[in-house]
């Protein structure tokens, strides 16, 4: 029947899926085929169950595409700033070509001044967006123009100072767009010097006058041309690593003028940079000093012998600047940071000379660049697949740099997105014990490992490992959130809820390996939800306790079956009452009555997963819960022989105390001891006032 039913589903499936199935058809076929109404409904049932086992077989796919398509969408992400990288690399390299090809030339020029004089006469003057008569004013009319216009841009007095060198070499409007979702964004002014790129803003209170933006060094910018897909067109893309804008001008033409002149305005910053290097690199002959009529007058001009020490002309010293650019590009962060641990090693006992003032400023803005390389490289929004080794690279050269403090602070970041990550991803099915000891896996297993790479990574930065402990505590607040969420605000049973905490106790002391005891941090997070759970548990108890008591017939228990009285027997003895023989009589008869039995087993039940959830913390709650269930069952029992006036009840209720207060008072006291390692006096107490009351069995006096 099986086999049948298996080869008409198939055969239905495929009927369903052909390219020419009519629903009308079918049908009629179908009420003519069958013999009744049941048949109908059987192929019903099967037409149903198709049904959703095909939108099952849907939503596992639509679930395995959405995470592939995650999956994509984070490596295209990756891919994208990769090639933002590989087109700043190509366009340095181009630079550098260019420059070569212009050192050739002077050097050819120098060799054959003749040659030189017909190239100069037979070359065109440079692009100048500039009037024809501040054209021929020189460069100091150039500066003048660059001088009136920054007059008007806001804020960028202090940010861009006045020197000898620098001019205008091009403005214009611009409207910048967002790179993301190509919106328009603001319509901005540039001002092109031959050294640097600032963006500015109009003022709309005050015709033409802008407010200052953003200011970029030509060293580490790069221009991408963007491919016109109407209706954007026009666009230019400047990448400063790690940021990049994207602008649109006015028509082609105004944008091949802006590709053009950036791009020979980089050329020419990097060949005159070259120049400049190289003159001084050259000797330069000690001048002679003037006749002085003043035997103590100084030549301030004339450079100290220890200046003149500091020899530059090296040419791994002049490739400097350059070998970190493309270390930073291709991300060999270590290669980058030798380089400059050799800087500093060669000029550590050198005098501070202006040309070596000249290349720490130029160092330093490569030490700027690869320092928000490496804090990108630890930040959460980059993947945190590798576990915390993978981050071992990026921190270890920051360290090198003297950045131990954020290299610290990025890589605990790094680890909590992780930890955070983990516990989500984690899936809330089945039992909830079974939930819980993955969660205790997933964090404890992070945190040991982190706190394993960070003794690595920081073995010499003691100063780093207090914020250890601030960022494991706060980590553990946040597994503690996951964990009571789960096992208490669910309302759990008791015994569930300490398992649970056993199971996190057992894997918190893992971290003795290391040294590391954060079970005190657990227990302070978890007293007040474990107090909670106790005291709700309590109150069933009590109120369980008072139903039955409001019931009580006092009659003995019979168990109908000698397995039913030997597994009563086995349940008391695991309770720690190994007197209850002397209770049990013949024909399956125990001399209690069910309300004491039942309140035992209860009580002992309490103790026992109660003890499971103990510390210090929760003495005084435990204790007092204990006293209160107690009471219940004593009351009762007091109150029952103070007003039972048949003897024969009488006696029966007698005995019932006597267990309660003789056996199980006892067992209760000696196992609360031996949980907490301490007696409890207010046990103790109770104990006494019950013997106080089978002296005197008579007494009005009330136990409490």
């Amino acid at each position: 029947a099986m086999a049948l039913g298996e080869g008409g589903g198939s055969r239905l499936r495929r009927q369903l899926e052909s390219g020419g199935f009519a629903a009308g058809e079918y049908v009629k076929q179908l009420s003519q085929q069958s013999d009744g109404d049941r048949d109908l409904q059987e192929h019903r049932q099967r037409i149903q169950a198709l049904s959703e086992e095909t939108a099952q077989s849907l939503k596992r796919n639509v679930y395995q595409n959405y995470r592939q398509f995650i999956e994509t969408a984070r490596e295209i992400s990756y891919l994208e700033s990769e090639m933002y990288q590989l087109s700043h690399i190509l366009t340095e390299q181009k630079g550098i070509m260019e420059a070569v090809t212009q050192a050739l030339l002077l050097q050819a020029d120098r060799d054959d001044p003749a040659l030189g004089a017909r190239r100069a006469a037979a070359a065109t003057d440079p692009f100048l967006p500039l009037s024809a008569k501040e054209a021929t004013a020189g460069e100091e009319g150039r500066q003048r123009t660059l001088t009136t216009l920054l007059e008007k841009v806001e804020g960028c007095r202090d940010l861009l100072p006045e020197s000898p060198g620098k001019y205008l070499v091009y403005n214009g409007d611009l409207v910048e767009y967002d790179a993301d979702h190509m919106a328009q964004i603001q319509r901005v002014h540039a001002f092109l010097m031959n050294d640097c790129l600032l963006v500015a803003t109009a003022l709309p209170s005050r015709r033409g006058a802008y407010r200052y933006d953003a200011l970029y060094p030509l060293d580490g910018l790069a221009v991408v041309n963007v491919k016109d897909n109407p209706p954007m067109k026009d666009m230019f893309k400047l990448l400063m690593f790690p940021e990049s804008r994207i602008f649109q001008a006015e028509n082609a033409k105004i944008k091949k003028e802006w590709l053009e002149v950036l791009e020979e305005t980089k050329r020419n910053r990097a060949l005159s940079e070259k120049r400049r290097l190289e003159q001084e690199a050259l000797p330069r002959p000690a001048p002679t000093p003037p006749e002085s009529t003043n035997p103590f007058e100084e030549d301030e001009d004339e450079p100290s012998a220890e200046e003149e020490a500091v020899d530059l002309s090296l040419e791994w010293i002049q490739e400097l600047p350059e070998d970190l650019d493309v270390c930073i590009a291709q991300r060999d962060f270590e290669g980058a940071v030798d380089l400059l641990d050799k800087l500093n090693e060669y000029l550590g006992d050198k005098p501070v000379s202006q040309p070596v003032k000249e290349l720490r400023a130029k160092v330093d803005e490569r030490v700027r660049q690869l320092t928000e390389v490496l804090v990108f490289e630890l930040s959460p929004d980059r993947s945190l697949r590798g576990g915390p080794r993978a981050t071992r690279r990026a921190v270890s050269q920051l360290i090198r740099l003297g950045q131990s403090t954020k290299a610290c602070e990025l890589f605990l970041k790094n680890r909590a997105a992780a930890v955070q990550t983990a516990i989500r991803q984690l899936r809330i099915e089945g039992a909830t014990l079974l939930y819980i000891h993955k969660l205790c896996h997933v964090f404890f297993t992070s945190l040991l490992e982190t706190a394993r790479e960070f003794e690595t990574d920081f073995a010499g930065n003691n100063g780093c490992y207090s914020a250890f402990v601030v960022w494991a505590r706060s980590s553990v607040r946040m597994f503690v959130d996951a964990f009571s969420k789960q096992v208490f605000d669910s309302k759990e049973s008791l015994s569930t809820a300490a398992e649970c905490v056993k199971v996190a106790k057992e894997h918190c002391k893992q971290l003795s390996e290391i040294g590391l005891d954060l079970t005190f941090i657990v227990h302070a997070l978890l007293v007040k939800d474990i107090k909670g759970a106790l005291q709700s548990y309590k109150d069933i108890i009590i109120e369980a306790t008072k139903h039955r008591n409001s019931e009580e017939m006092w009659r003995r228990m019979n168990l109908m079956t000698p397995e039913a009285l030997g597994k009563l027997r086995e349940e008391m003895r695991s309770c720690g009452v190994g007197s209850f023989d002397q209770y049990t009589g013949d024909d399956c008869w125990v001399n209690l009555s069910y309300t004491v039995v039942a309140f035992t087993k209860q009580t002992m039940a309490f103790l026992e997963e109660a003890l499971k959830l103990y510390f210090p913390e929760l003495h005084m709650v435990l204790l007092e819960s204990l006293v209160e269930i107690i009471l219940v069952a004593v009351q009762h029992v007091d109150y029952s022989l103070r007003c039972e006036q048949d003897p024969e009840k009488k006696a029966f209720i007698r005995q019932n105390a006597s267990f309660l207060y003789e056996t199980v008072l006892p067992v209760v006291e000696k196992r609360f001891e031996e949980g907490v390692g301490k007696p409890a006096k207010q046990l103790q107490d109770l104990r006494n006032a019950s013997r106080l009351m089978r002296v005197n069995p008579e007494s009005t006096t009330s136990v409490v």
